[in-house]
């Protein structure tokens, strides 16, 4: 647990990461808290819905949104993620802005400062891949150029991948989180149903594994969750794809990439529930499901 000295107060409130997709704001999240909840790839968009992650320290309970990145949307699936990220600016006590190190400013970045600039909420910006930075003094540069186009109340260097601990970070959320006492028990991570992140992993796993025209047509459905009398977890979950051709790369040649897809998913589920999970996995066709508001309702996608 983080030890961060503001005089013995304790503080708690809720901060949004926010960025563009794919700058790493969901391994900064699991970084964090130091356990896999949010969901991890190199495709942009993986991450759809809000996902709450609860870190304690001595002082503090910070509640970190993880959001979609935002993107221009080009269906009702991408037009909810946008909306989702963009309302939770008006929801927090601090945004993290995350941008990436080794990727240059572009409009992406430059639209998410003018929602920015609309919001009170204070703003920490957080450089992240620094890893990747080949020459460090260029990090200054990436810094100063920020900062002359927006008032932070923070900048803060850092490497999601390889950091263990962001003391730096965590100090400067905290003095910035009203005082109070915390909001949920020491012991919980996230708001998320069991079955929900069980569905979120077979969904990353299918991202990892599939070309390029796979990820952002999967969706994931758990369908049953069954605590078993040995103590194990019975879990039988549908992929959705949109097209009969998606149904067979999923599956695979005689089924090898689905079972690999299980075989991951079931390893990080079992590391999240401590016991044995036997995971049931069924690949369907749901046509042009993104653009379905029956659809994006019944996949957990607060439309509205």
């Amino acid at each position: 647990m983080i030890s961060i000295d503001t005089q013995a107060k304790h503080y708690a409130g809720f901060a949004a990461m926010v960025g563009r997709p794919n700058v790493g704001k969901s391994t900064l999240t699991n970084s964090l808290i130091g356990e896999k909840i949010a969901i991890m790839s190199d495709r942009p968009q993986t991450t759809r819905n809000k996902i709450m992650c609860i870190l304690n320290t001595d002082n503090a309970q910070i509640m970190f949104l993880d959001t979609p990145g935002i993107h221009k949307p080009h269906h009702k699936l991408g037009e909810y993620m946008v909306r989702t990220a963009e309302s939770t600016l008006q929801e927090v006590d601090v945004i993290l802005f995350v941008v990436d190190a080794a990727e240059k400013r572009g409009p992406g970045e430059d639209y998410i400062l003018e929602l920015l600039r609309k919001v009170k909420t204070p703003v920490i910006l957080v450089v992240n891949k620094i890893d990747k930075l080949p020459d460090k003094s260029k990090l200054f540069k990436i810094m100063d150029e920020y900062s002359r186009l927006y008032q932070f109340a923070a900048i803060v260097p850092v490497s999601a991948l390889n950091d263990g601990e962001f003391p730096g970070l965590v100090g400067e959320i905290t003095r910035l989180l009203p005082e109070g006492p915390a909001y949920f028990p020491d012991d919980m991570l996230t708001d998320q149903p069991e079955r929900v992140i069980a569905a979120e992993m077979i969904r990353e796993k299918v991202l990892r594994l599939t070309r390029d025209e796979i990820p952002h047509s999967v969706a994931v459905e758990v369908e049953e969750f069954k605590e078993r009398e040995d103590e194990s977890v019975y879990i039988r979950a549908t992929i959705f794809v949109e097209r009969d051709s998606q149904k067979g790369i999923v599956i695979g040649a005689k089924g090898g990439l689905l079972k690999k897809i299980g075989q991951q998913a079931r390893a990080d589920i079992e590391n999240l529930l401590y016991c044995k999970v036997f995971l049931d996995l069924w690949v369907k066709v749901k046509p042009d499901w993104r653009n379905q508001d029956k659809a994006l309702k019944q996949f957990g996608y607060n439309v509205r």
